[in-house]
């Protein structure tokens, strides 16, 4: 039986287990995944683990999907120009690839009605989702991204790929706290963990207030899946804006990696099932 599994910290959250275990069921393939929370200053060991115990593959989540970079032999595209590994295939040889499918399920995940080409995009983050993101939204036609950040200063390493990957966007750096006016922008993008459950439900990285200065046709999308409806999504709601939820994402990029691992495709809905059963 193939082994796979999941790295971060912390994954008590985490419904990947029974998402994949669907889409194996769905290809009729006898494998196993497992949760395994991993702290960064463990990393090196669960690369020998992975190794030593035969796995065929993995999922990365934050905050490692930077880190895992130093222990991949190669790279697809996606991984490359995002800068951040979320699926991992591990040959035979014990020789690790790293792709992104972050990218291509966030824009997937995207109603096909929704035309974002020449729009505005605010964007709360400066992580691996960010990243991943940044290169879905690119592909998307959005022509100017407001990076929000809780430390500029730091952020300029990743402000300054973003715009030489990136040269048909216009990219600004903004503090996060300090968010005041949203009206220029078509869609709002949360990629930090703020709301997800378990670390910070309870919380919102944008106030009532401040979302109400969106265009009435604007979109928020949080790409956190647990809860279902995070508050800024809720507010949203309430505001009458568009939503979109980081589920159909999630289930997207890890049909993604399943079709990494055995060049076949799961069944999507047996996926969603799965996860909507476990939130």
């Amino acid at each position: 039986m193939e082994k796979f599994g999941l790295i971060g910290f912390p994954l008590g959250h985490s419904v990947s287990a029974y998402i994949h275990k669907a889409g194996f069921e769905s290809l009729g393939i006898k494998a196993d995944y497992q949760i395994l929370e991993t702290d960064p200053e463990d990393l090196v060991d669960r690369v020998k683990f992975f190794k030593r115990e035969n796995y065929s593959g993995f999922n990365v989540t934050i905050p490692l999907k930077l880190p895992i970079s130093l222990f991949v032999d190669s790279v697809d595209k996606y991984a490359d120009i995002a800068g951040a590994i979320n699926t991992v295939k591990i040959s035979s040889d014990k020789t690790f690839k790293g792709y992104n499918t972050d990218a291509s399920g966030f824009k997937k995940a995207i109603p096909k009605d929704i035309n974002l080409q020449n729009s505005s995009v605010a964007l709360l983050g400066t992580g691996g989702a960010s990243r991943a993101a940044v290169l879905a939204l690119s592909e998307c036609g959005v022509s100017y991204i407001g990076v929000y950040t809780r430390n500029i200063p730091n952020a300029m390493d990743y402000m300054a790929y973003m715009r030489r990957k990136f040269p048909q966007i216009t990219f600004d750096a903004y503090q996060i706290d300090q968010v005041r006016d949203l009206s220029k922008y078509d869609m709002l993008v949360n990629t930090t963990p703020i709301g997800m459950q378990g670390r910070s439900a309870d919380m919102t990285p944008i106030e009532k207030p401040v979302l109400e200065t969106m265009k009435g046709n604007g979109i928020v999308y949080d790409v956190i899946y647990n809860p279902k409806k995070t508050i800024l999504l809720k507010t949203a709601e309430e505001l009458g804006l568009r939503t979109i939820n980081g589920l159909d994402m999630l289930i997207y990029q890890a049909i993604s990696a399943q079709e990494i691992w055995f060049g076949q495709t799961p069944d999507f809905n047996a996926m969603k099932i799965a996860a909507l059963e476990n939130l």
